[in-house]
């Protein structure tokens, strides 16, 4: 007997370990089982322009079945290979994905034409993808798929999402210094250079003179910047005035960010207290070490969607409810 939840669960997983990073595509895992029933791939869709869950997850199995490479780095090349090449390795197979395989032409070809092409006995999808005409209504985990998706789909209806980043210690200190661990910075830096404005106070810039780049990760584009505040004196040698090719706006209020879709704000107590009706998600990462300094004093009631553990800190993913 196959357990779907669990293999499902493992889809939803990793697509959740590039949460933040796929803007204007959705998060989405896609796991395959041999006639036998043993996991032969596990992949998610990393960022748009890479192949999609599904592609990644037939050529790595294919792959791995073979021990052939396949080489093409194209998605679109990867595609027509698989369709040529196949040759019924997929048969009785299954898949599951947490989204409905698309059914259109974009920067990729169909998945859905390409799994229907290799003959896979059983598949099985978490929630239906908006852009597509033919709906399902047999799902698995959908709850967890559903809010898998949440950011893409405020990007489907023409709205922005708001993504709140916190670094804290375990007994709730949050600034004076580096907190998290460096992978956990390279993933912020990550995040950075997908969203389009980074909200930030303006204390927080005096104050550590930052430069609020992509540098961990060797990317060259850097988001727009608000720097919210009262007052206008700032000293424009502070290294984020210097990052070419971006806006930097000063401004006491938050209108700005109707211009923007994907908008990532790091801040601290009270910059969490200023945007909390704003919010979409909020994204803390949490070291194990105890340190002494200001400690957080909030008053919010959240729902955990998601943690995971790296080497260091303990990363989790956030919505705020309203109790009824």
């Amino acid at each position: 007997m196959i357990d779907k939840n669990f293999y499902m669960n493992l889809a939803i997983c990793e697509a959740w370990k590039y949460q933040g990073l796929t803007f204007p595509n959705p998060a989405v895992g896609a796991l395959i089982l041999d006639q036998y029933g043993k996991i032969v791939a596990l992949q998610a869709h990393k960022y748009a322009g890479s192949a999609h869950a599904e592609l990644s997850a037939i050529a790595y199995a294919y792959e791995k079945l073979t021990g052939s490479k396949i080489l093409h780095d194209n998605p679109n090349d990867i595609y027509n290979f698989l369709l040529k090449n196949h040759n019924s390795l997929f048969k009785n197979f299954t898949i599951f994905i947490t989204l409905q395989p698309c059914t259109n032409y974009g920067k990729t070809p169909p998945c859905d034409n390409l799994i229907s092409k290799l003959g896979f006995k059983n598949i099985y999808i978490g929630t239906n993808d908006p852009n597509v005409k033919l709906k399902s209504d047999k799902f698995i985990l959908k709850q967890k798929c559903d809010e898998l998706i949440e950011p893409f789909l405020r990007w489907q209806r023409g709205e922005n999402f708001i993504l709140f980043k916190m670094a804290k210690t375990q007994n709730g200190v949050y600034d004076g210094g580096v907190i998290s661990s460096l992978s956990s910075r390279k993933f912020v830096h990550d995040i950075r250079s997908k969203c389009d404005l980074l909200v930030i106070g303006g204390e927080s810039v005096r104050v550590d003179r930052p430069t609020l780049d992509c540098r961990l990760i060797g990317a060259q584009k850097a988001p727009d910047i608000l720097i919210y505040s009262k007052r206008d004196d700032f000293d424009k040698s502070i290294p984020l005035f210097q990052v070419p090719n971006r806006k930097v706006f000063i401004k006491s209020d938050f209108e700005i960010l109707k211009n923007y879709k994907y908008i990532l704000i790091e801040g601290g107590e009270k910059m969490f207290e200023l945007t909390k009706d704003l919010v979409h998600w909020y994204l803390f990462f949490t070291s194990p070490n105890l340190k002494k300094g200001k400690t957080l004093q909030l008053n919010c009631n959240l729902k955990r969607l998601y943690h995971v553990e790296n080497e260091y800190d303990t990363i989790e993913w956030f919505k705020p409810i309203v109790l009824k």
